[in-house]
């Protein structure tokens, strides 16, 4: 079965660091763009970032820039979200995205652009 897996949550206090890690099962990371979204209560999925199959291509939603960096090894097989500074405003359940396309269409941070969406982890930013 296809799936994708994030993890790495939890609680921590605001100014802390975390790391996201998104592994798949069924397929390789290698051959596909990659999305890490999130999600909060009472808000809608919120694109946070995107990586290229090569990792040269790396936006970020303004809310996070400067303070979350997202990477991948492919020969690991597992896409990163490395989010420094962490403030109250980024508790949210975190989860990875596959891109739909086999070549770049834009359109990045559109939910309807992925067609893959893995279980989430939580994160919580609290004192």
């Amino acid at each position: 079965e296809v799936q994708l897996q994030a993890s790495g949550g939890g609680l921590v206090q605001p100014g802390g660091s975390l790391r996201l890690s998104c592994a798949p099962s069924g397929f390789s990371l290698s051959n596909y763009d990659m999305s890490w979204f999130r999600e909060a209560p009472g808000k809608g999925r919120e694109w946070v970032s995107f990586i290229n199959v090569y990792g040269g291509y790396t936006p970020y939603a303004d809310s996070v820039k400067g303070r979350f960096t997202i990477s991948r090894d492919n020969a690991k097989n597992v896409v990163y979200l490395e989010m420094n500074s962490l403030k109250p405003e980024d508790t949210a359940m975190y989860s990875c995205a596959r891109y739909r396309h086999s070549y770049f269409a834009g359109q990045v941070s559109s939910l309807d652009q992925y067609n893959l969406w893995g279980q989430g982890t939580q994160v919580t930013v609290s004192s």
